[in-house]
């Protein structure tokens, strides 16, 4: 092929919304090839990115062409000919500002060809309008990444046309963040107060469990995917060195979600043990209200009995107050009789001396 990769990496594409022109439209459903194209034969370059077979990026880069950073990891660039603008989200700042800078270098160097072309017009006079329907094809089939049939014109079409406007740039960026995993810390203050919790907690992380799982089985038939696509290419004996760097790519791909997957694996696993550690707090939690309410129901038996044995405390000290009562009552009557006998005692003693 007469275009070449010059400058490759990794990022999940975006389109704005042809109806509102503030919303992004992911063209890609993960992270895919973005690739800078170097056309010696036209002297331009081009942003490609495919997704399997399918052309999502196939942008020319034209001096009026402005790459803008949104955030640190988020990017965009609007092509008037496509009358769309493209965003890139990358998974690293790093990335983001290599791309950035490639940009702004192949811009220039577009820049400078199209006044190279301007001068080489007008020393040879060459008219500065050609067919756009001329014989001069890109070799890259449509399947893969050719250009539309504005680029397939010569480069005089190109650089003489009268651009449309671009996009506006201050369209909403596109927050790309992977799901992150959330912590919760619950305290057993007190023995009502954290079911609440508890049981969001648990729903949250059974949530976050079932999306990894989903993430993991993307990345296992992207792994399988890939692996297909090594085998395929290495069919390919015509395209050897293309084989080879793709393979390379593939590799290294490989091993980036099989890195990933593992640390997917370990944040699941983390996920099920902080499930364990909720389940056996909210257990802890049943065991301690059980208890309360033991307790409590045990609290007022024990208010009931302490009433009922001061009620009869108090019924006994009353009985022996009348007991006491009684005695006096009786013991006032025996000294009675008592001093009546011993008066009659004295009298009988009387008589008898008298008789």
């Amino acid at each position: 092929f007469r275009e070449q990769p010059i400058f490759s990496t990794r990022a999940h594409v975006f389109q704005i919304d042809p109806n509102t022109k503030k919303n992004w439209v992911p063209t890609s459903k993960h992270a895919v090839t973005v690739s800078y194209f170097y056309d010696s034969t036209r002297n331009v370059y081009r942003i490609i990115s495919l997704d399997g077979s399918k052309a999502i990026i196939n942008s020319t880069i034209t001096p009026n062409m402005t790459f803008t950073k949104t955030s640190q990891k988020f990017g965009q660039w609007a092509d008037s000919r496509a009358n769309t603008v493209y965003g890139l989200g990358f998974s690293s700042e790093h990335h983001l500002s290599k791309f950035a800078e490639k940009f702004q270098e192949f811009k220039e160097a577009a820049r400078l060809a199209k006044e190279k072309s301007q001068e080489k017009m007008e020393l040879t006079s060459t008219p500065s309008q050609e067919s756009a329907g001329g014989d001069i094809q890109s070799p890259l089939t449509p399947e893969s990444i050719n250009g539309t049939d504005d680029e397939r014109a010569t480069p005089e079409v190109t650089q003489n046309s009268e651009p449309r406007a671009e996009p506006t740039q201050n369209a909403l960026p596109f927050t790309h963040s992977s799901t992150i995993s959330k912590h919760w810390e619950a305290e057993l203050a007190t023995l009502k107060g954290n079911n609440a919790k508890l049981t969001a907690a648990l729903l949250e992380s059974t949530a976050n469990v079932k999306q990894w799982k989903q993430q993991l089985a993307a990345y296992q038939e992207e792994a399988e995917r890939l692996h297909k696509r090594v085998t395929e290419l290495e069919c390919v004996s015509s395209q050897a060195n293309a084989v080879h760097t793709h393979k390379t790519e593939l590799n290294q791909t490989i091993q980036e979600l099989e890195s990933t997957l593992k640390k997917k694996e370990e944040e699941i696993e983390g996920l099920k043990q902080e499930i364990n550690n909720a389940r056996e707090l909210q257990a802890q939690r049943d065991s301690l209200t059980q208890k309360l309410q033991e307790v409590e129901i045990r609290n007022k038996d024990l208010e009931g009995q302490l009433s009922d044995l001061e009620q009869r405390l108090e019924k006994s000290q009353n009985e022996q107050e009348a007991f006491r009562n009684n005695l006096k009552t009786l013991l006032e009557i025996l000294d009675g009789k008592i001093f009546e006998l011993t008066e009659l005692r004295d009298n009988l003693a009387k008589l008898i001396e008298c008789s």
